[in-house]
């Protein structure tokens, strides 16, 4: 009790000093690092840890408001070494802390051990509440609870029960009235709507309502002057939206859209994906091509931009423009490439793939390591990661699939081989987000998201090369998916769409020809055009060998043909480019 009470006197006191003016209006911010935890240890101090997204309202907000608020600040400089980190930078980190959203406030004691974890804006007054019980009593609060040991699936695919269960969840969780899964935050989860594009294909037509729905209100967050798309929009509708434009948000719309365009020829879904091609375009791409990461919520930090995005171009450009993030990720690549191959494989338009090409070979100049990774930026303080690879590893399996071009295959194939080596998650099933730990307490875990991906992307390459070394990884990556505990905690559609995946064969639609053929050109343009995410084109031309997996003997024709394939049965020769797509329909289904 005494010593709790002289703390409180020796804090007001550096809180008055402060407010004289004896303390500096303003935080040092340190690095992530072993050593800031060995000093904290040292001077019996504690770690906080800011970990912000450099687009993010609410992070410019608490800045400009907690982290300026004299009383905070002594506190803070009393028993603490504060780090700021911006998660976009350590996805080690932002993998750790997804859960709790940007900013996330966490403070460890000097062994790196978790003390409290927040979630979001905390303004002034709880800010000093928290520091100074952190400090009278430092053991962990109720947000920090023991890790719980978990059993993984033995199976990577999903029990008869649990499928229906998530199946069940999925439709339950869908708002009938606004579109889109969930309640509170409207946006489109990519996931959901690619799940109910499968189930619509196969005559689904309450899937087929759903994501026409969401597609059409996600047309609400596409910037009408810049184009791109905004993360989401509040309370419950699509009128209230946050106004960052983050790449993965901007590729995912784009690819989905193809996508739907693919599927139902809607003039609308073509328009979106074009204008967000045209926002990366603008803002987002590089002078050598290459993509940034992310655009600001806020022309002016922490300054809510409402009237600002209700501006026309030229309005907002008299006033100034949005900070880019102008880090070059290959992660944040990844995704866009393999987008623009997708909008590609749906309009025919070679300046898309030229731009998807374009940017992969600056990272593969620029982001490579050897033996077939990828760092996530020019020099990083950890890592590597495994998204960096995961996503060029998936744009390079688009490009192949756009072009035919098998040196892409290759460096998917070596992409997924990094991965084998260096992420295999040794004590469980998974692999894990990062090869090194983020600190001494902390060993690296999987993600459920990367996962489910790694598992989609190693599947379908394994079709295309023919290795049975990539099934099992992604055998491998659906038992940490499937397992109950990770399944029912995260929305559903990710472990389904992965599921139906690694239960079926893609659709396999085969060009024969040469490839200065203009008749199996327009055969093979027609193949990319097949409305499906799961799909395996190959181009064969003799000239070039065999295909990289042989499963199917195909005969060599006085002119070009192509050939639908599925698990039982190939079509005859299919002579005529406008005929492909209702024979590959009619034998798929």
């Amino acid at each position: 009790m005494l010593r709790a009470s002289l703390n409180r006197i020796f804090l007001g006191l550096l809180i008055a000093a402060s407010a004289l003016g004896g303390n500096s209006a303003s935080l040092d911010w340190d690095k992530w690092s072993d050593e800031t935890f060995a000093q904290a240890k040292r001077e019996n101090r504690f770690v906080l840890l800011d970990l912000e997204a450099v687009w993010c309202h609410w992070c410019h907000v608490m800045d400009a408001t907690t982290y300026k608020d004299p009383a905070t600040i002594a506190l803070l400089k009393s028993k603490y070494i504060t780090v700021r980190v911006d998660q976009d930078s350590r996805p080690d980190l932002a993998s750790r802390y997804e859960d709790y959203g940007w900013p996330a406030t966490i403070v460890f004691d000097g062994n790196g051990h978790e003390i409290v974890k927040r979630q979001g804006y905390i303004p002034p007054d709880e800010m000093v509440a928290m520091l100074r019980a952190i400090i009278a009593d430092p053991s962990p609060g109720p947000s920090v609870t023991p890790e719980k040991p978990i059993q993984f699936a033995a199976s990577p695919f999903l029990s008869a029960d649990l499928r229906k269960q998530l199946q069940e969840n999925y439709r339950k969780r869908y708002d009938a009235k606004n579109g889109s899964w969930g309640d509170t935050q409207k946006f489109l989860d990519w996931d959901g709507v690619e799940y109910a594009m499968v189930l619509a294909r196969k005559g689904d037509a309450e899937a087929e309502k759903m994501a026409l729905q969401t597609l059409a209100g996600q047309l609400n967050l596409i910037d009408p002057a810049w184009g791109g798309v905004y993360q989401y929009s509040t309370d419950g509708d699509w009128k209230h939206p946050h106004f960052e434009k983050i790449m993965q948000f901007q590729a995912e719309n784009l690819r989905i859209y193809a996508l739907a365009y693919q599927q139902w020829h809607k003039p609308e879904h073509l328009q979106a994906a074009l204008a967000i091609r045209r926002f990366l375009k603008t803002f987002l791409t590089s002078p050598d091509g290459a993509f940034y990461t992310s655009q600001n919520a806020d022309l002016v930090d922490g300054q809510h931009s409402a009237k600002y995005f209700q501006l026309s171009d030229a309005a907002r450009r008299r006033l100034g423009v949005p900070r880019v993030d102008k880090h070059i990720y290959a992660r944040e690549n990844g995704w866009a490439i393999g987008a623009l191959a997708v909008l590609y494989q749906a309009t025919a338009d070679e300046a898309c793939l030229s731009d998807a090409k374009r940017a992969a070979q600056w990272i593969i100049q620029h982001r490579a390591l050897d033996g077939g990774g990828f760092r996530h930026d020019e020099t990083n303080a950890s890592g590597p990661y495994l998204g960096d690879t995961l996503a060029m590893t998936r744009a390079f399996l688009n490009l192949y699939a756009s072009t035919g071009d098998r040196d892409w295959l290759q460096r998917a194939e070596s992409g997924l081989r990094f991965i084998a080596a260096n992420f295999r998650n040794t004590s469980g099933a998974g692999y894990v987000a990062s090869r090194t730990a983020t600190d001494a307490a902390y060993r690296p875990h999987p993600e459920r998201d990367e996962n489910v991906a790694l598992a989609r992307t190693a599947n379908l390459l394994s079709y295309y090369s023919g290795d049975a070394q990539f099934r099992k990884m992604a055998e491998e990556a659906m038992r940490f998916v499937v397992t109950p505990d990770i399944a029912r905690v995260y929305s559903a559609a990710p472990t389904l769409l992965a599921d139906t995946e690694l239960t079926s064969p893609p659709v396999h639609l085969t060009i024969v020809g040469r490839k200065d053929d203009p008749d199996a050109g327009a055969l093979f343009h027609t193949a990319l055009q097949y409305p499906s995410g799961y799909k395996r084109i190959e181009w064969w031309d003799a000239r070039e060998g065999r295909l990289p997996n042989p499963d199917v003997q195909y005969p060599q024709l006085k002119r070009a043909a192509a050939f639908v394939c599925t698990e039982r049965s190939c079509s005859s020769p299919i002579l005529q480019a406008d005929q492909l797509l209702a024979k590959a329909e009619k034998l798929s289904r």
